[in-house]
Order: structure tokens, then sequence, then C-alpha cells
């Protein structure tokens, strides 16, 4: 539901037996047509939407929150702890930010509308900071009954991660992974990103060669 065609607004749904988690929830930025669809309503109700999972802390995943609780949503927002830390700070400057130039619109008179509002405000932040709840890399956190996830280390920013739900069969375990933004192998701050499917791609090449494919 973002970041199609375009970097920014990142937003991914998966529903499984009518339980949808929203896989980040970013702002669009840039060009004047992506920034318009933030006013757009939202592709699915809001009160559909039983859990948000988040990435990492940057705008372009994290931004519609304020807008999203605004509209009614009541549900668990999932971070990394670094992730929680950075949100108070980087929410609350776009929220500012939008503030500041809905005033200065008012002031100078050049929106189309009379009295032009920010997308969301400092108080919309200050609604979204108690429904997040910050875990660990790879600390394993149940959704409901039939699926679970983890974070594993992204390193793209602090606290950056990928998504990795696992979808509990009663045969086999199916198992997704949301990238995210994936950092360097190589930098000086930040630990290396986690090999999340290693183990498995091994063992899959190895059964092939063994059945001659």
């Amino acid at each position: 539901m973002g970041g199609d065609k375009t970097v920014t607004g990142s937003r991914h749904l998966l529903e499984v037996d009518n339980f949808k988690v929203l896989i980040d929830c970013g702002l669009f930025q840039g060009l004047k047509e992506l920034r318009l669809k933030n006013w757009e309503e939202f592709p699915i109700s809001v009160e559909e939407i039983d859990a948000v999972i988040i990435t990492h802390a940057h705008i372009d995943h994290t931004g519609y929150l304020p807008k999203l609780v605004r509209e009614g949503y009541t549900g668990p927002i999932y971070c990394t702890k670094p992730t929680e830390d950075l949100l108070q700070i980087m929410l609350m400057d776009s929220a500012k930010l939008q503030e500041e130039e809905a005033a200065f619109a008012r002031k100078k008179g050049y929106s189309k509308h009379e009295n032009p509002q920010p997308l969301y405000n400092t108080r919309d932040v200050d609604n979204v900071m108690p429904l997040l709840q910050s875990f660990d890399f790879r600390e394993r956190i149940p959704l409901n009954g039939k699926m679970t996830f983890q974070f594993h280390n992204a390193s793209h920013i602090l606290g950056a991660s990928m998504i990795e739900v696992v979808l509990n069969g009663d045969h086999q375990d199916k198992r997704i992974l949301f990238s995210g933004d994936i950092g360097r192998n190589e930098d000086i701050l930040l630990y290396l990103p986690h090999p999340v499917f290693a183990v498995s791609i091994s063992a899959i090449v190895r059964d092939r060669r063994t059945a001659g494919s």
C-alpha cells in the first residue's frame, strides 16, 4: 500500500486468516503528487488492522503512524528498542514541522484552504507512544495463535531490522521476510546484518545437489 514505484510511503499489508498486520506505516515524501497521497483515505478501514510492525524509524517507514492513530487505530505497534527511542524524537519533529508549515501558509495566505491544517500534530504523536511495544533482536514475539515474528539486525540505522514472520502450519511452518532497508556489510558503527535464511538456503542447495537437480 506504499513504496510502490517510489521509495517513500512504505506500507505492506499481510493478511492471514483475516488477521491483518501492517508492516511499516510510512509517510509519502518528495514531489507534490506523492505528498498528496498522505491526505487520501487509507486503503482499508483502520479498525481492520490488528497489529503494526515497524522495520526502522525513518519517516518514510513510520511517519504516517500519528495519522493512523488519529483515524482510530488502537492496537500494538511493535518495534526494536532503539527504534522506540528514535520514534519519540523523529515523529515529534515531523509533527512540529507540519504545524509550522500550516501556520506559515495561514500567515502568508498561499494555501488554497482558508484554514490550512497539518496532517497531524504533536498531540497525535503523544497518542502513538503508549501503543509502542519494543523488543530485542531475535526475540520471538507471538502475534496470534498461528503467527510469530522476530526482528533481525539490518544495519541500516540504529535499531533497523528485517522482520521474519513465521506462519505455523499443521505440517510445515512458512517463513516470510520483510527486509526493510538493509545497510552495508562493513560499517564502523553498526553490526553486520543478520544472515536470516543462510542455513535454510544452504540446506536447499545441498538437497538439490543430492537429488541431481
